[in-house]
This record gives C-alpha cells, sequence and structure tokens, in this order.
C-alpha cells in the first residue's frame, strides 16, 4: 500500500538529509548570519555541539510576522525564481536549514529587527511550536540548538567523540574568519575562548590569531586580477613547506571550498621551486562573477563548478608566480637556523633552514655592482666562452615577459571586490653591490639592508634549464657549428627509439642525423652550449630514450634537461669578476630566478637586523 508520509516522520527523513552532525548546524546558522548583514558573530558549542549550540549575530534580524514562516520548509528570504539559481550571491538559498533544525532538536530563536522595540521569541521542540511570544532583546539573531538528535537516535548513535564533533566546528569557523575579516568572530567551546578576531578587516592578524604566529614568517601576499575573476591572500615562501597540502585553504566569493582545480594552479606556480613530497601553505580567495559558478554541485556545497577552469588555473599561477618574484619571498637565514643547525625532513645535505622576511629594501645602486678590488686566482676554468655565448646568445634573443598586476584591467563585479592586498615591488638585482665569494662557492652581495649568498652552482643550474627550454619553445633556432663533429655510438634498440625522439633535439638547435648503423653525427649545437654541455645533454636525452619506448614529452624533456644541469658551473670553480657579473645577470632575466630546478634556493639572504642580533647589538 502506498500512502503519505505523516508530516513528522517526512521532516525526520528531510532533516537527515541537511544536518548529518553538529558542524551542519553550525554551519548553516553562521552563513544565514552573514547573509543576514552580521559583522559580530559567537558560536558557542558544548560536547562537541551535541548537547548545546548557540550562534549569535548581530545582523538583519527576522520579523514578528516572519518568525514562524522561517521554520517552514523551502521558506527562504534569499532567491524567488529559477533564475536567481543562475546567479547565487547569498551562501544558502535553499530555505531548509531552520525546519531541519529544528526537527531533530530543542531550538530557541530570540530576534530582533531594528525598527522594533521587542523583539521575539520561539521555541521549537522536535518540529513542535512549544512558546512563541515577545522579548526584550538586542538587534540580531540568536539562535540555540540543546539535544541535537534527541528524537532520532538511530543517528545520535553515530555521532563520533564530543573531541572529533568539535575539531571541525572549530575548524569551519576559523575558516569563515578567514574569509570574512571584516566581521568578528568569537570561538567558544565548552565555555573557553578559543580565539577572537577584531573584524578590521585585516586578513594576516586572522591567519596569524587562528593558526599561529609561526606561520608569520613564511607568508607572502598574493593580489592579482585579471578579466572577470581575482586572486588574492597570502602563500608561503618556497623556503617554507609542509609535508601535507593542509594549510592550502580556498574560497571563492566568501565560501570555503575544495577545489582541485585551485590546487593545479598552486601546484604549477611551484613548480621547480620545491623539493617532490613538500607542499605550500595557502590562503587563497577567489572573487569572482557568480554567474560564471555553479554552487549547487555537492550537498553541502564544498565544491563549486567553474565554466572555464583552465583560466582559473592560470590566474592562480600567475598570481602567486608574480607575488614569489618579491622581496617578500627571498630566502631568508634567521638567527635560530644558525644556531640550531636542524635539517629539513626531506633534503638531509641542506643545513640551514631558510625563511620568508618581509622588510623593506631600498635601491642603493644604479649599476649590477660597484667596483671592486678582487684578488683573481691564478686557476681559471674554462668557462669565459660559456659565459660569453650566453651573453651573445641573450643579445639576440631577448625574449622577457613581465607581468603587471597594476596593469590589468577589473572587470570585477563591485560587490566582490576586498580591499588590495600590500604587494611590494619585484626583487631587483640591479640593487645589489658585488662584495667577493667565498669557498669559490657562494657569492656574496649586499644592499643597503641585507646580505646575500648566492650558490654559483645553482644559480647556472637555473640559467642552463630555462635557456634550454625556451630554446626548445622557440620558433628561431640559434645554432652554432661545430669545427670537429660529434659522433655519437649507440645500440640498435636505442637507435631504434632514439629514431622517434629527434624532433625535440631539432626543435632545441641540434643538427644531427643517422650515421652509419649505431651512431648519428652532430654538427651543430645550441648556440648558448659549449660542446662539452651539449655531449651531456646527449647522453642524457639517449639515456633517457632508452627507458621509455614511448615519445618524448614535455615532461620528459623537462627532466632531461633537469638531469643534464651537473655541466652547470660547479661550487669551486673559481670565477672572476666579469664572470661573476655576467652570472648574476644571466640569473635575473630567468623566470624563476630564486630556485635551481630540482627545488634548491639560488640564493639566500640574513637582513641586517639579524646580524646585529647575533652581535648582541639589538
Amino acid at each position: 500500500m502506498i500512502r503519505i508520509l505523516d508530516k513528522f516522520v517526512a521532516d525526520k527523513i528531510a532533516a537527515g538529509e541537511v544536518i548529518e552532525r553538529p558542524l551542519s548546524v553550525v554551519k548553516e546558522l553562521v552563513e544565514n548570519s552573514i547573509d543576514a548583514g552580521a559583522t559580530s558573530i559567537v558560536c558557542e558549542i558544548k560536547n562537541g555541539g551535541k548537547s548545546y549550540i548557540r550562534v549569535t549575530d548581530n545582523g538583519a534580524g527576522i520579523s514578528p510576522s516572519d518568525v514562524l514562516v522561517a521554520f517552514e520548509r523551502h521558506a527562504t528570504s534569499k532567491i524567488e525564481t529559477d533564475t536567481d539559481l543562475e546567479k547565487i550571491e547569498t551562501l544558502g538559498f535553499r530555505g531548509e536549514a531552520l525546519a531541519s533544525i529544528a526537527a531533530v532538536s530543542r531550538t530557541e530563536l530570540i530576534t530582533k529587527q531594528a525598527p522594533e522595540k521587542l523583539g521575539s521569541k520561539v521555541v521549537i521542540s522536535g518540529g513542535v511550536v512549544v512558546e512563541h511570544t515577545e522579548t526584550g532583546c538586542p538587534d540580531g539573531t540568536t539562535l540555540i540548538v540543546n539535544d541535537l538528535f534527541f528524537n532520532t537516535p538511530a543517528r545520535l548513535k553515530f555521532m563520533k567523540s564530543d573531541k572529533a564533533e568539535s575539531s571541525v566546528i572549530i575548524d569551519f569557523i576559523s575558516k569563515m574568519a578567514l574569509a570574512y575579516p571584516g566581521i568578528r568572530f568569537r570561538m567558544i567551546n565548552n565555555d573557553n575562548i578559543l580565539f577572537s578576531t577584531n573584524g578590521k578587516g585585516d586578513l594576516k592578524a586572522n591567519i596569524l590569531t587562528i593558526y599561529g604566529k609561526d606561520i608569520e614568517n613564511g607568508l607572502v601576499p598574493v593580489d592579482y586580477t585579471e578579466d572577470y575573476a581575482r586572486v588574492y591572500g597570502f602563500v608561503s615562501s618556497p623556503g617554507v613547506s609542509r609535508t601535507s597540502r593542509k594549510y592550502q585553504i580556498f574560497f571563492v566569493n566568501g565560501r570555503n571550498i575544495n577545489s582541485r582545480v585551485i590546487e593545479e594552479g598552486v601546484s604549477r606556480a611551484y613548480s621547480e621551486r620545491l623539493f617532490e613530497g613538500r607542499f605550500p601553505s595557502a590562503f587563497l580567495f577567489i572573487e569572482t562573477d557568480p554567474s560564471r559558478l555553479d554552487v549547487n554541485v555537492h550537498p553541502n556545497k564544498k565544491e563549486v563548478k567553474f565554466d572555464d577552469n583552465s583560466f582559473i588555473i592560470e590566474i592562480v599561477r600567475k598570481g602567486i608566480t608574480i607575488a614569489l618574484s618579491t622581496k617578500e619571498a627571498v630566502p631568508e637565514v634567521k638567527q635560530k637556523s644558525i644556531f640550531k643547525m636542524k635539517e629539513p625532513e626531506n633534503t638531509a645535505k641542506t643545513a640551514v633552514k631558510s625563511e620568508v622576511t618581509t622588510s623593506e629594501f631600498t635601491k642603493t645602486e644604479t649599476n649590477l655592482f660597484k667596483d671592486v678590488k678582487i684578488k683573481d686566482s691564478e686557476t681559471q676554468l674554462n668557462i669565459k666562452k660559456l659565459l660569453s655565448t650566453l651573453r651573445e646568445e641573450d643579445n639576440k634573443n631577448e625574449n622577457t615577459v613581465s607581468e603587471n598586476v597594476s596593469s590589468v584591467k577589473d572587470t570585477t563585479p563591485e560587490k566582490y571586490i576586498s580591499e588590495p592586498l600590500k604587494i611590494n615591488r619585484p626583487f631587483e638585482f640591479t640593487d645589489l653591490v658585488y662584495c667577493g665569494s667565498v669557498f669559490n662557492t657562494y657569492i656574496l652581495l649586499t644592499d643597503e639592508n641585507s646580505f646575500y649568498m648566492v650558490d654559483q652552482h645553482a644559480a647556472h643550474e637555473r640559467v642552463f634549464y630555462e635557456r634550454l627550454m625556451k630554446s626548445w619553445e622557440n620558433e628561431e633556432k640559434l645554432q652554432q657549428p661545430v669545427m670537429i663533429p660529434i659522433i655519437i655510438n649507440i645500440s640498435y634498440s636505442i637507435k631504434e627509439s632514439l629514431s622517434e625522439n629527434m624532433k625535440p633535439l631539432h626543435d632545441m638547435g641540434f643538427d644531427i642525423e643517422e650515421f652509419g648503423p649505431k651512431s648519428y653525427i652532430v654538427k651543430a649545437v645550441p648556440m648558448f652550449m659549449q660542446l662539452a654541455e651539449a655531449e651531456d645533454f646527449l647522453n642524457y636525452y639517449v639515456d633517457n630514450v632508452a627507458e621509455s619506448s614511448s615519445v618524448i614529452n614535455h615532461n620528459q624533456l623537462e627532466k632531461i634537461a633537469m638531469r643534464a644541469c651537473k655541466s652547470a658551473v660547479k661550487g669551486g670553480d673559481v670565477l672572476n669578476r666579469e664572470e661573476v657579473d655576467e652570472l648574476i645577470n644571466l640569473l635575473s632575466k630567468c623566470d624563476n630566478p630564486y630556485s635551481c630546478p630540482h627545488g634548491r634556493p639560488t640564493f639566500i639572504k640574513m637582513s641586517k637586523y639579524e646580524i646585529e642580533k647575533m652581535f648582541k647589538r639589538v
């Protein structure tokens, strides 16, 4: 027999779809408070929210005529027609939250609008109204939920421990405090105030309040706008990373979400900047036209669907890349790193941990270096030709790209624009003064506020890698013929694979062709390579082809280029002043001058303040 379910049974079933756990209640109530225009929100829980939840705000409140209607299913003030679903601008819109909460708890609502002299009080137990009276109260709304799931024991049975339930609620309120820095949030757990934000709109201050001041040393501001979208927030410098993505927190139009799309943008921005298995912190916000989003693709609205994933990936990548090119992202050695030589988890050979700085820089020189007398070593390696050919190739084929945030036209709707974050100017190598080198490995530079050490091997690895990849990508191939051709001898099996993968070599500028049954002859190499470098690279290329039967793709070629970087200038190689100048000049023109292709920093710095601390001067 088919029958219509009793209203109370139907309400409990519907409530189970919306209210899964105490977090569901908190989420619905806090989002309602934000949609009501609140500037202050207090969330209090006890026993993980199972026995008590209170959310109090100073928002618009509910009129006396609407307080009971608010508890009806599908009652909402946020949408009217189906066309409103195409551009959702509120956090909640389905009109099921209050009805679902009231159906499975003992709920008390106290609310008042500004024009009214008295507010309203409604008490509902298990979906039944037991009290509806006027009451004196401040403007805004307080909603108290007692004994959640008291009338649905099956649901109550599967609740997690108090600590587990409270943990996810605290995490949610923490993220909402980041998403809305202009709102004062207070989180109370079992009568203890966990944190309270000031509501002054300072995103960085909220991050430090919630996640601790230890994270401050690694934060670099991001703010980039293109077309109809803006990405802003903070990310960690490459010198500060973690073993998981736990501190990658994303928001879209004020809604905290999980997003593989934004994750991909972050990953691309940090490509070659971090060791494998390390992840940056990222507190990122995207503001975009709501008509270009579908926020109703997940039951709890934890995911959104972008109408153009590739565009979002690219603006995230660009925004972070620009941020990581500023002076704030340059790794800094702190005093504790020198006296407490603790090795990073996955880099046993790295002796000093790098951290970020936010100190200001002042341009002190118009030239790359001041004239400083240095004593050249009697032993000079044959790298002058290498640096001179790099310089010649650079003059012939200068192809630098400058991305300027301020030049991008902002077409994002005004409603979604927050105050711009303060972004410092890009790091300028022209500010630096040459001071010499130590151990024939580290080039020493200074500016007015900081002291720098450049790893000459890592720096040249970066230069070599980018030149090689750009040579492959550019249409014009600059070659230099070799007086005595290079002969490469290989086995029959390798030749079979190599014959299918000759195009990338030609694309880079190699003039290579078959020369007998088991050999190839090379008559020209890329302009920026020396003969020995070209031979090393070709050997690595042949080895990689031998390991893979498939045609070499871009990612495989990048790996080969990274492996071939062993031909770069070594630590211990003696460089004269001209060679140092040229190496720093070439490094300054790299897309990513801050790390070698393997993720190691090319240079680090120590601020004047940190040095003075070491000598007890401050």
